[in-house]
């Protein structure tokens, strides 16, 4: 015969059980909200819309899940600070977010000093899912190699012997630059790197920038600038006639996050990566964006997929794990994951825990007084990866 304490002990056990199944799924997101709002309030209604749709679906095997958000100010030590708060004192079950790349791979390093599982939804520096990735970071954004890696083909095809570089010098102007100079010295031999600019993110003095490039004389300039300082360089880059004659192949140039801000000052013709939201004619993204702009009475940005990608990524392996938030489980689930996206079928590779999400490549014009991408097409991130033997290389130390 039980005694009553075991009888009570059952009854607890039997209460808790029915409280996890029925329980809350808490998602601890860090971000550079207040540092870089132009691509994070965009991000944040992205995930807001995936949040609402998921719970609205009835959750996660009957699970709802609910979003906890800090800001880092882009700062690496104020993002492990938050990410040390999440876990301890809002016990959330997953961590999400940052955006720049050195705040990233701060938080890549916590995830694996903690061992809980961490989506790194939108820093580009390779070194997350390579050099410094680990069992418990995925990351979802097509990395620098993979965005440059679709812009070498272009920036090939101009036939441009001398090229000048301008990047933020931080972790991801620096990875982004060294892959830019690999691949299409690989494409196209011969080909000269003649002056390099690299100004501290935030920081540029737009006006010796410019002069510095033109000086070089240069056939072509591949830029890496993005938010203001790329706003700086473009007004800077037009007043003084650096862009005339010369190709320009620029990194996320595309986005509308960037282009609202340049207006009627966008150069025509650079080739570039971004999101032309209002010219994607597919099912999926016609679906996203109507629920995007009822919602929010606003069209999306390259941010708001990323935000929407990130949570419908997590609700996509916690279906596998059957609703569970065990790490190692995620860990399991994530390796292989496929989730639907406004951009079709993504896929997160077992080897390296990269997505293989991927991005537009065309060139900017302007149309009634605003930038826009045309002739453009989408590339599938799985297209732009380094041989499984080349990553296992990379990563040999990230298990």
């Amino acid at each position: 015969m039980k005694s009553p304490v075991s009888f009570v002990v059952a009854a607890l056990a039997l209460a808790w059980g029915g409280a996890q199944a029925q329980g809350t799924i808490k998602i601890g997101e860090i971000n550079s909200y207040k540092a870089q709002p132009a691509f994070l309030e965009p991000y944040k209604k992205g995930m807001e819309l995936a949040v609402e749709q998921v719970n609205a679906a009835g959750g996660v095997h009957g699970k709802k899940l609910q979003l906890v958000t800090r800001d880092d100010s882009g700062n690496p030590g104020d993002a492990v600070r938050a990410a040390e708060e999440l876990l301890a004192r809002e016990k959330v079950d997953v961590l999400a977010g940052s955006f720049l790349s050195h705040v990233g791979l701060a938080l890549t390093d916590f995830a694996q000093q903690k061992k809980v599982f961490f989506l790194a939804a939108e820093p580009l520096t390779d070194k997350i899912v390579w050099e410094s990735g680990n069992r418990y970071t995925f990351r979802l954004r097509p990395s620098t190699y993979m965005q440059v890696a679709m812009l070498v083909p272009e920036a090939a095809r101009l036939q441009k012997k001398r090229w000048a570089i301008v990047y933020p010098n931080y972790e991801y102007g620096q990875s982004a630059v060294a892959t830019f100079k690999k691949l299409l010295a690989a494409a196209q031999p011969g080909v000269e790197f003649v002056t390099e600019q690299a100004p501290p993110l935030g920081k540029i003095d737009a006006g010796s920038v410019v002069q510095a490039l033109a000086d070089a004389k240069p056939d072509a300039i591949f830029n890496v600038l993005f938010a203001a300082d790329l706003a700086k360089f473009v007004r800077e880059g037009n007043t003084r006639g650096l862009f005339q004659g010369r190709g320009v192949v620029s990194l996320l140039s595309g986005e509308p996050e960037y282009l609202d801000t340049l207006k009627g000052e966008t150069p025509e013709g650079w080739i570039v990566t971004g999101y032309p939201w209002y010219a994607i004619q597919t099912p999926e993204h016609k679906a996203f964006l109507d629920a995007y702009q009822k919602r929010f009475k606003d069209y999306p940005r390259a941010g708001s997929i990323v935000g929407f990608n990130a949570i419908q990524s997590i609700a996509a392996g916690l279906r596998k794990t059957g609703g569970s938030a065990d790490t190692e489980k995620l860990i399991a689930a994530f390796r292989g994951l496929q989730v639907a996206t406004p951009f079709g079928p993504i896929t997160y590779r077992a080897q390296d825990h990269q997505s293989t999400m991927g991005a537009y490549v065309g060139r900017t014009a302007l149309q009634q007084g605003k930038g826009v991408m045309v002739d453009f097409r989408y590339m599938d991130g799985a297209r732009f990866q380094p041989s499984d033997a080349e990553v296992k290389q990379l990563r040999r130390a990230a298990e």
